[in-house]
């Protein structure tokens, strides 16, 4: 495929960007969609952007849930961006850890975040032009991953979010963008795109 052909993309994490921060999710039921998440996807989408979620999901490693039932979790969550009228492009897991759980998936990978496997995966998959995608999530690991292979990178305050960009400006290196949450971040990738005048916002409080 030609460069100029390649679209670019938006990447989600899951946990404290998509949905709720909080226990192992093992189980769709436990799975909780943030508020306008949906939006946020069908926002991007509309403006050309591929949207695909890359997650760590090291639950699989320590044992307490199947790569099937992994599966399972994610279709649930496709279905509930369904309802509110938005779909993924792609979906992305990494199963393993370096140090917990046994082989197969006891191992220092290549897709565990901050290492940038699976935008790479996704790239070769759906053709995308990496130097003009994004990167959301609630951690520095999240911009990291992108960072490694020229993506942009946004951080919310929603999960873990307000405590890594706290911890970010103490180390004096706080991220380009910093927003109140995915909704926000959609906006604030659209607008870079359309050349709007971008300022970052501060959440409240």
């Amino acid at each position: 495929m030609s460069a100029s052909a390649r679209r670019p993309a938006v990447f989600l994490d899951r946990d404290g960007t998509l949905t709720a921060e909080g226990e192992w999710v093992t189980k769709s039921a436990g799975l909780e969609l943030l508020p306008f998440a949906a939006e946020a996807i069908a926002r991007l989408s509309r403006a050309g952007f591929a949207v695909v979620l890359a997650t760590n999901q090291s639950a699989v490693a320590r044992g307490l849930i199947r790569e099937e039932e992994l599966a399972e979790i994610h279709a649930h969550l496709e279905r509930e961006l369904a309802r509110g009228g938005a779909r993924l492009d792609g979906v992305y897991t990494c199963p393993h850890h370096p140090t917990e759980g046994s082989a197969p998936y006891r191992r220092d990978c290549e897709c565990r975040k901050p290492k940038p496997g699976m935008l790479l995966a996704a790239a070769r998959d759906l053709g995308l032009d990496l130097a003009r995608s994004w990167v959301v999530g609630d951690a520095e690991r999240d911009l990291a991953a992108g960072a490694a292979v020229g993506a942009k990178g946004v951080l919310v305050a929603t999960g873990k979010g307000e405590a890594e960009h706290q911890r970010l400006r103490r180390e004096g290196r706080p991220p380009e963008l910093f927003v109140r949450d995915v909704l926000a971040a959609a906006d604030a990738i659209v607008s870079r795109r359309e050349g709007a005048d971008l300022r970052v916002e501060r959440p409240a409080g």
